[in-house]
């Protein structure tokens, strides 16, 4: 199990930018592929981005690519969450998870995912 702690969120208007933090409580930090979550009123929680054990593969949701840019450091063992271009559809509460897996490719589904931050709510007025 990871401790995940997320920090940053916040009231930000249309247009505007905001970024998250997820600080990690784990003995080796590189075994986990981390994920940013969201989940907006009397929605699912959906899959944001995704970054691999050694950074260098991300992948994005379709509605957040282009505007949203996932990021990690190991020496820190934190994973950020840099969003541009917000809209209110970006308004959610967003959560940082760990899936204990190497793989490049990582998941996007929220059952694929063993650990779980207590989520910080973003929210953007239009």
């Amino acid at each position: 199990q990871v401790q995940l702690v997320e920090s940053g969120g916040g009231l930000v208007q249309a247009g505007g930018s905001l970024s998250l933090s997820c600080a990690a409580s784990v003995r080796f930090f590189s075994n986990y592929y981390m994920g940013w979550f969201r989940q907006a009123p009397g929605k699912e929680r959906e899959f944001v981005a995704g970054v691999s054990w050694n950074g260098k593969s991300t992948r994005y949701a379709d509605s957040v690519k282009g505007r949203f840019t996932i990021s990690r450091d190991s020496a820190k063992k934190t994973v950020d969450l840099q969003m541009t271009s917000l809209e209110p559809e970006d308004t959610a509460v967003y959560y940082c998870a760990a899936d204990f897996n190497r793989s490049l490719m990582g998941a996007v589904r929220v059952g694929e995912y063993d650990s779980w931050g207590q989520g910080t709510q973003v929210t953007v007025s239009s």
